[in-house]
This record gives C-alpha cells, sequence and structure tokens, in this order.
C-alpha cells in the first residue's frame, strides 16, 4: 500500500509533533502534519477557524488535508486529534501502519491546561479532556497498529518505543523498513463482548485487551460521587493505585482491602465491606469496583447486590479464572459452612474490563488453573479452543501463548452468549456447571484450600467418564477430556476413600432439586445435556475412574 511510511494519531498535546519530527530523522524520511497543512492552506489558525466558522467546517477541511496527506506523503504523518472522528478517514487507515500515543489525564492537563490554542480546551481541561478521550479513545485504538504511552517519557524515549514496537531499529537512513511481526507490535486491539441484558437488567459489555484502565472512569460515569475498589491483599498496591487515579479524576474514592481467594467469601468479610460503605456515606447513585481474581469479584458483586438492595458495580477481573468466569454473567455469592456460593444474587455488572497485562504476573499455577474453565467452554459450545490447545499445549499454559487472547475471547463469547438468554440459571445457563458438581463437593472437603480450576478439572473427568457410563458420549471425546486437561498439566483425580462425603456434599449443590442429582453431561462434542437421578451405581462406577 503506497502512502505514509507511518501515521501517528493520538490527543491533542500527546507530541505527535516533536515525536514526528524525531522519528522521521531517525528513519531518513520526510516529515508532515495535517494541522500544519491546514494552517498553511487556511492562512489561520486553527483556533480561529474554530471560533469564525465551528467544528464542523473545520471537520472538514481536516478530512481534506488527510485525504491529501495520505495520498501525497510517503514519510512520517501526523494527524490531527480529531482526525479519526471521520468514519472515511478511519477507512483510509485500514492496513496503514497507525502508531496511537496515549497519555492519562494528569499528564494531558499538564501539557494542555495553560494553552490557549487547544480550542475544545477552553474551560476545566481536566473535564474537558477526559470527555473528549471517552468519546475518542476507542476510536484511536481501532486504528492503531501499537499503541506507546507517553506519561513520564522525553520525546527521545517515545521515539524509541514507537520504534522498538514496530522492530524499526536497524532500519538505516533512508531504508524503508519492512512490515513488523505481530509477536513484535504491543497490539492495542480493544475487543468488546456484549452481554445481552434480561429480567429488567441493563446489557454491558466486556471489554479485553491492554491498558484498559483509561477505560474505567467512562463506565463509572459523571453521576457518580464515591467509588469503593474492594480488592484483595495480594493487589493492595493496585487496590491503592485505583483509588488514588480516582481520587485525582474527582470521585470520592475509598480502597477495601479483603483477604485473598476464597477467604474473602464470607459472610463477616461482606459484612466489614458494608461497614465501609456505610461509613463512607454510599449512596444508590455510587459504584463499588472489584479488582481481583474471582473471589473478590463474586464478593464485590455480592456486597453491591445488596447494599441499599442494589447498587452499580464494575469488575476488573486479573486472572484467568475470574476474566472467563466469575466476572461475567452477574452470579455474585458468598460460601457458608455448608457449601459454596450457597448464599448470592444475580446481579450483572456495568462493564467488565479484561485487561491481560494482569496475567502476566500471574503465578504459572493460577494462570494453568483458570484454563480448566477455557476448557470447560471447548467441549460445551466452542471447540476451536480445544483445536488451540491442542495444537501446542505448552503455549497455551503461558500467557505469553500466541493464543491467550482468542482463547479468553472465546470462553467470554460462549459464557456471554448463554447468560444473554438464560440471566437466572433457569434452562440453558445451567450447561455452564459441567464439572462443577463434583468440583463444589471437592472444594468444599478440601475446605476450600484447593484451586476452582483443579476441582473443575477432575469435575470433567468425572462428567465425562458419567456421560460415558450412561450412553450418552462416545469414548472419543470422553477420552479427550482426559488428553486436553492432561496435556496442560490440570489434575484428573482425587481420593477414592472420599466418594460418600463427595456424594454428600453434592446433595446439597445449587442444582440439585430436592434429593434428585443432577450432572451436566455431553451427548457429544458441544452437545451440553441435563442427566437427572443417575443409578447410584452408576456414578460409583465413574467414580471409579477418578479415584485414586
Amino acid at each position: 500500500m503506497s502512502g505514509p511510511l507511518v501515521v501517528l494519531v493520538g490527543p491533542m498535546g500527546v507530541g505527535k509533533s516533536t515525536v514526528g519530527q524525531r522519528l522521521a530523522e531517525r528513519l531518513g524520511v520526510a516529515y508532515r502534519d495535517t494541522d500544519d497543512d491546514i494552517v498553511t492552506g487556511q492562512g489561520r489558525a486553527i483556533a480561529d477557524i474554530f471560533v469564525e466558522e465551528g467544528e464542523p467546517a473545520f471537520r472538514a477541511v481536516e478530512k481534506a488535508a488527510v485525504l491529501r496527506a495520505l495520498t501525497e506523503h510517503d514519510g512520517v504523518l501526523a494527524l490531527g486529534g480529531g482526525s479519526v472522528l471521520d468514519q472515511e478517514t478511519r477507512a483510509l487507515l485500514a492496513g496503514r501502519r497507525v502508531v496511537y500515543l496515549s497519555m492519562d489525564v494528569e499528564e494531558a492537563v499538564r501539557r494542555t491546561g495553560l494553552n490557549a490554542a487547544r480550542p475544545l480546551l477552553a474551560v476545566n481541561p481536566r473535564k474537558q479532556w477526559r470527555e473528549l478521550m471517552e468519546a475518542r479513545r476507542h476510536l484511536y485504538e481501532a486504528v492503531a497498529t501499537a499503541v506507546v504511552p507517553t506519561d513520564g517519557r522525553t520525546p527521545e524515549e517515545v521515539t524509541q518505543a514507537v520504534l522498538d514496537a514496530l522492530e524499526w531499529n536497524t532500519a538505516a537512513p533512508g531504508d524503508r523498513p519492512g512490515n513488523p511481526r505481530p509477536e513484535d507490535v504491543v497490539t492495542s486491539q480493544v475487543t468488546r463482548i456484549q452481554v445481552g441484558g434480561s429480567a429488567g437488567s441493563e446489557p454491558y459489555e466486556v471489554l479485553v485487551g491492554r491498558q484498559l484502565l483509561g477505560e474505567l472512569g467512562g463506565l463509572i460515569g459523571d453521576r457518580v460521587k464515591r467509588v469503593a475498589v474492594i480488592h484483595p491483599e495480594a493487589l493492595a498496591e493496585t487496590g491503592e493505585a485505583l483509588r488514588a487515579d480516582l481520587a485525582g479524576q474527582g470521585f470520592e474514592a475509598v480502597a477495601i482491602q479483603v483477604p485473598n481467594a476464597e477467604e474473602a467469601k464470607t459472610a463477616e468479610v461482606a459484612a466489614y465491606c458494608w461497614k465501609a460503605l456505610g461509613q463512607s456515606g454510599f449512596t444508590r447513585t455510587d459504584v463499588v469496583v472489584g479488582v481481583g481474581g474471582g473471589s473478590t469479584t463474586d464478593l464485590a458483586g455480592f456486597v453491591a447486590a445488596t447494599w441499599l438492595r442494589g447498587v452499580r458495580w464494575i469488575a476488573i477481573p486479573t486472572t484467568v479464572l475470574a476474566m472467563v468466569d466469575a466476572a461475567v454473567g452477574g452470579k455474585t455469592g458468598i460460601n457458608t459452612a455448608e457449601g459454596k456460593n450457597l448464599v448470592g444474587s444475580f446481579h450483572p455488572p456495568a462493564g467488565v474490563l479484561c485487561d491481560l497485562a494482569a496475567l502476566d504476573s500471574l503465578p504459572p499455577n493460577d494462570y494453568v488453573s483458570g484454563l480448566a474453565e477455557v476448557i470447560k467452554a471447548g467441549f460445551i459450545a466452542d471447540p476451536v479452543i480445544l483445536d488451540l490447545i491442542e495444537a501446542d499445549p505448552e503455549a497455551a499454559r503461558t500467557p505469553a501463548g500466541p493464543h491467550t487472547a482468542e482463547l479468553i475471547e472465546r470462553s467470554i463469547r460462549v459464557k456471554a452468549d448463554v447468560v444473554s438468554s438464560d440471566l437466572k440459571e433457569s434452562g440453558l445457563r445451567e450447561i455452564l456447571n459441567y464439572g462443577h458438581t463434583l468440583a463444589h463437593a471437592i472444594e468444599k472437603n478440601e475446605r476450600y484450600k484447593w484451586r476452582h480450576g483443579a476441582a473443575v478439572s477432575v469435575g470433567m473427568h468425572f462428567a465425562a467418564e458419567l456421560g460415558r457410563l450412561a450412553g450418552r458420549l462416545d469414548d472419543a471425546t470422553a477420552d479427550r477430556h482426559r488428553t486436553v486437561l492432561e496435556s496442560v498439566g490440570l489434575p484428573l483425580h482425587y481420593r477414592h476413600d472420599q466418594w460418600p462425603k463427595l456424594l454428600e456434599n453434592m446433595k446439597v449443590d445449587k442444582k440439585s432439586r430436592g434429593d434428585l442429582l443432577r450432572f451436566i453431561v455431553l451427548d457429544g462434542l458441544a452437545k451440553p445435556t441435563v442427566l437427572e437421578g443417575p443409578d447410584p451405581a452408576v456414578l460409583l462406577a465413574a467414580y471409579g475412574e477418578v479415584g485414586e
């Protein structure tokens, strides 16, 4: 494709001109700025065009300038901050190397707050900039090949970061670098997965990508005064950083630290959170943010569901398990001595931010544990997930694997499709419990010291054998459970002598009807169904394949 070697986009004041000139010098090509083209062509400042003719007239001039530059220029090109608002301009950028230079609100105010030549930031620059970015950020991300943050960096450092992102370090002056390898580009793609509303609930989006915290302010909204960030002890620094950032945006923000993992899901911890909300003066228009693993998002959602009979909440899951399961669908709850999630509520979030960068520091065992829910989605609905894992099991075990984003997105879509049709588990949603009946019994038996994914893995192995023995599932698909789960390092077995206790635990499972045990089994790959009241001898025989 002819045209510019690279196009820089981003908000006003981010430094496109400075970086663009340095980048052009490093690459030995010419630099061009569409804002400069407009000023030269019109013979007046951009601010004057806004004042004298209004924004629509300026956008028409800008669109024409961008079209000319994309056609005529073959070096480094910088576009004005609002260029991406035009749909045709965005279409023209498709397939080109586009770098989005980003910055946060504090940096933006420092750079633009006193600059009278910024016509769209004439009053209250912090608020105006935030509103502009809420409208434009997803447009920048949609057209970009790479994102390069500029906060706290010198122009030279940003220039080098652009070269690094596009793997152009070795380019000699005058050389036209080749296409960057996909694995060397810091991708800015954000996937938005819609979860439909039902039973009076509003639809919401699950965002999957990197550098997503800039989306949080938009999800919270302008009418909110107070925000409570519920986080586990292990994420104390993250929780405090979020609180400080929200406070900097003008919210009355409080951080509520809770215990790690399942220890957070108790009535005592929920009561502690309620007390904190009460002391903070939380009202129905305020928002709870839950950041952490599945236990934290379960708790945060439950606290939000029960405070003042329901306030809005936002989930920021930081584990695979939380991203693909706990944070999506609106099932919130806490545990009791009698079982897991027996006290809870259906209370969908206002939005979910799945920032894949959080997975980079996740302990390997926690990452692998979360794959159980991903594999579950493959067996009940999307076999492509299984194909991707089987193609390279070792790569699937790490967030650095080539299919990480796709595996998580596909798993979320499976759950989103199901819960959009059945919010309150009256029918279809039961299929999401594949492997969970035995898994919850194991977790209770282990006093919740086992990882949830490990228990689900054993539970799926059991469900596959149960389906086989009940005459529902073919041998090949049943055997595939063992090979896929084992290939990523998930367990297949549990203690044989614990069957009587597990059977009693399963009788109080939420999926039971009276004393009638219910299991989700497969009639074939991606064909889940319900098996009610199976013969006790069949159950024991199925567990005979699992117990050791």
